[in-house]
C-alpha cells in the first residue's frame, strides 16, 4: 500500500524489451536507504517489485497487463518518474490509500496558472469518471490529489508549487497521458451495493442490514 506522497523523482536508466513485457532499470537516491529485493516501489503510480538491486538503481519486471493499462510502456531511457516506497506499518499517512494498481489513462487537456496554483484539467474514460467525486481523492501518476471540479468528460485538480517541483507533474504538457487510480473505497462500496447476496448456506451469521435505502436515510 502507498499513500500518494512522492518520495523522489527517479530516472529510467535502461529498458529491456521482451515480446510482451519489459524490464525497467531506474536510478535514484533517497529510496535506496533501506530498499531490499522483493520490496514494492510505486513508479508513476504503478506498483513494481524490486527484482535486482545494485547501488542506486533497481530493476523491475513489467508484465503485459501493466504495459497495456498504464503509461509505463511509453517511457524512454532518461525519462523522469515519480517514486514512492510502500508505506511501513508505523509510517505516517499523508495522502490517501493508493494500491498501485492503475485503473486507466487520462489525457491532459489544459494546464493553467492561477496565482500560486497550477490547474490541470484531465480527460478520463467514463469507467474512471464514475468513481470520481468532487473534493474526493485520486492518484495521478502516483500523486495523491484532491478533485477540484468534475464534468461528464473530465476533471480538474489544483496543485501548489511544492507539489509541482517534487513530482514529474511539472514536466507534463497538454496532450500527455497520465496514470489514474481511483479511490478504492468507491469501488468497494459499489460492489457491496450492487452484487447479489451469496447463496444461502448453513451459516447462522445474519446478512448485512446496509442497503442503498439505509445509506440514503442516514445521510450518505
Amino acid at each position: 500500500m502507498f499513500t500518494g506522497i512522492i518520495e523522489e523523482i527517479g530516472a529510467v536508466q535502461a529498458i529491456k524489451q521482451g515480446a510482451n513485457s519489459s524490464v525497467l532499470t531506474i536510478t535514484g537516491t533517497k529510496i535506496f536507504d533501506d530498499l531490499k529485493l522483493g520490496d514494492s516501489v510505486a513508479v508513476n503510480g504503478v506498483c513494481l517489485t524490486v527484482s535486482t538491486l545494485s547501488g542506486n538503481s533497481f530493476s523491475a519486471d513489467v508484465m503485459h497487463e501493466t504495459l497495456s493499462r498504464s503509461s509505463l510502456g511509453q517511457l524512454k531511457q532518461g525519462a523522469k518518474v515519480n517514486m514512492e516506497r510502500a508505506m511501513p506499518a508505523n509510517g505516517r499517512f499523508g495522502g490517501h490509500i493508493v494500491s498501485g494498481h492503475i485503473d486507466g489513462l487520462g489525457t491532459i487537456l489544459q494546464i493553467k496558472r492561477d496565482d500560486n496554483a497550477i490547474w490541470y484539467t484531465i480527460r478520463a474514460p467514463r469507467e474512471i469518471l464514475r468513481y470520481i467525486v468532487a473534493k474526493g481523492s485520486i492518484a495521478i501518476d502516483g500523486i495523491s490529489l484532491t478533485v477540484a471540479s468534475l464534468t461528464e468528460t473530465d476533471f480538474a485538480v489544483s496543485i501548489i508549487p511544492h507539489t509541482a517541483q517534487e513530482t514529474v507533474l511539472s514536466l507534463r504538457r497538454v496532450g500527455d497521458t497520465v496514470n489514474l487510480e481511483n479511490d478504492i473505497f468507491g469501488k468497494y462500496v459499489e460492489r457491496f451495493l450492487t452484487q447479489p447476496p451469496p447463496a444461502a448456506s448453513n451459516s447462522t451469521s445474519p446478512s448485512s442490514a446496509i442497503t442503498a435505502e439505509y445509506l440514503i436515510n442516514n445521510g450518505f
